[in-house]
């Protein structure tokens, strides 16, 4: 049945189609009403906009539900890997055994980068924050594959997807082992994706490393859990960015520098420092006093979600897997753990959390799971970029081949001055 919205300004009714999705709420289509009613409307931070049409990722906030391509994050996690589901992301449906085999040869096949980028980190400084250097390699990478830029050709934006795929946790590893003053580790194609990752990282030419599969399995489920998440703030950039026309490089560079905010990719980092400055148990209740009083500054962080109004649904799946690691490692008893642990109880059973809502999130887990694994919380919003980049990815593709497709361009509600008549100096 056909439904319309009906907006009456100054007397004149203007119809408004609404369109139905496959799942959430119905959205009303206002693309004429400037056009109509010589009105815009105003909604900041987009929170009630539907800036695309996707069929990528659905979120229900209120039931706390995640689906990629209908498939729930919860069967993904349990019975998938990283590059299945990045797949299934980029393609719309889970490969078979052949496919699946086909892709991650392509991607092992593109782990390693130019090596000329080598001299290109060295015009970092060493303590220069890795998503730093990530922002300028990645955009830069422009500069290296010039066989992959013509937005047009559906074979260069698949060679460039690849790219990306395959090397961001290459350059992310590098900008880690630059920061710390250690020889970069070439990537090892025998190794699955997060166990060649912790190789890049963690190995030294003076010793064997051997990647520890719980470890491994950890950090993909990390990456699983991370790979797309609908309209945030980071794949909005890359859909703006792209919409000009950019490269895909340049567009992923421009997702990287968003996701670096302490609000978005940089909450796990956020988290863990909380948790360290909270510094033990006993100390717990000042900073649950400090979170409730509305004139103190402070946040909890790693509580909440600005979309989840229910339980994070990643945050079950990440829960589980800091116990296996933490259980592994025998780090149960670390102070900065015993703290998240009585925090996480407290915010399950206090009133004023659960009517809040303020359940602890993805983020919560997963800083304490690598920091576990060793990364230093610089590396935490990295990990986060190399995960996310499959879903950047899958998304630009989308919008770029969406025939509505148009340059970004958000109106404003006006606030300054009116017209006024420019004055001399000498007579102001």
């Amino acid at each position: 049945m056909t439904k319309t919205a009906t907006v009456t300004l100054d007397g004149k009714v203007i119809d408004l189609p609404v369109l139905h999705p496959t799942l959430g709420p119905d959205v009303v289509d206002i693309r004429k009403l400037y056009a109509q009613g010589d009105v815009f409307t105003y909604d900041p931070g987009f929170t009630s906009t539907a800036a695309c049409e996707s069929s990528i990722t659905y979120i229900d906030g209120d039931a706390g539900e995640l689906l990629h391509r209908g498939y729930p994050i919860e069967q993904l996690a349990e019975h998938s890997h990283h590059l299945e589901v990045c797949y299934l992301l980029l393609y719309g449906e889970l490969p078979n055994a052949a496919q699946l085999a086909d892709f991650e040869f392509r991607v092992s096949r593109h782990t390693m980068v130019h090596e000329q980028m080598h001299y290109f980190f060295r015009g970092f400084r060493r303590d220069s924050h890795p998503m730093a250097t990530m922002v300028g390699v990645v955009g830069a990478m422009s500069a290296f594959y010039h066989d992959s830029l013509d937005i047009n050709d559906p074979w260069q934006r698949e060679v460039a997807a690849i790219r990306m795929i395959a090397k961001l946790p290459t350059i992310a590893a590098m900008a880690y082992k630059y920061s710390v003053g250690q020889p970069f580790n070439y990537p090892q194609n025998h190794l699955d994706y997060a166990g060649n990752f912790l190789h890049m990282c963690f190995a030294v030419p003076a010793e064997p490393y051997v990647v520890n599969p719980v470890l491994a399995k950890a950090l993909d489920r990390i990456m699983m859990l991370h790979a797309d998440h609908e309209q945030n703030a980071s794949t909005s950039t890359v859909r703006l960015a792209g919409s000009s026309g950019a490269n895909p490089f340049a567009c992923i560079a421009a997702g990287i520098a968003c996701l670096w905010g302490p609000a978005h990719g940089g909450a796990n980092q956020a988290c863990l420092e909380m948790l360290r400055e909270i510094g033990t148990v006993d100390r717990i209740p000042e900073y649950i006093a400090k979170a409730k009083d509305k004139d103190d500054p402070f946040r909890l962080m790693g509580f909440g979600h600005r979309v989840y109004k229910n339980f994070d649904p990643r945050a079950k799946v990440m829960k589980e897997s800091a116990d296996e690691v933490l259980g592994l490692l025998g780090i149960e008893n670390n102070p900065t753990l015993q703290v998240a642990k009585e925090l996480e109880r407290i915010a399950l059973e206090d009133e004023y959390f659960v009517s809040k809502k303020l359940y602890p999130n993805v983020d919560f887990y997963s800083g304490i799971i690598l920091d576990a694994m060793g990364f230093p919380t610089s590396m935490f919003t990295p990990i986060f970029a190399l995960s996310r980049t499959v879903g950047w990815i899958s998304q630009w593709k989308e919008m770029i081949g969406d025939p509505t497709q148009k340059i970004g361009r958000p109106r404003q509600l006006y606030t300054g001055e009116k017209r006024r008549d420019y004055t001399d100096v000498r007579h102001r």
